[in-house]
């Protein structure tokens, strides 16, 4: 910070090199007993997907084992996690819900 000529304060203009804060994937894990139509049903309600979308993110996850809901920073990711894995105790589903760092 520089002073001004009639002592008033003046800020610099820094080009800021902030990196973009770490993105984490939330992953849906696959399951013998979770019904496909609820996991579309999750993936429509917490992740915003529409009915096709919602389709081909659970067939992945049926077939390989886990697919990528949305790419996230931490806390959204966090909270999304939170909320599908209390969705389907609630509904008694073992549906595992993780994130990553991407």
């Amino acid at each position: 910070m520089a002073a001004g000529n009639n002592g008033e304060v003046v800020l610099e203009a820094k080009k800021s090199k902030l990196k973009p804060p770490p993105m984490f994937k939330v992953i849906l894990l696959n399951d013998d007993f979770t019904p496909m139509d609820f996991v579309v049903t999750v993936l429509q309600t917490f992740f915003s997907k529409n009915r096709e979308q919602a389709t081909q993110i659970m067939l992945k996850v049926h077939m390989d084992g886990a697919g990528v809901c949305g790419v996230y920073p931490n806390d959204v990711a966090s909270t999304k996690v939170e909320q599908v894995v209390a969705f389907a105790r609630q509904h008694q589903h073992p549906l595992q819900c993780v994130m990553e760092e991407n």
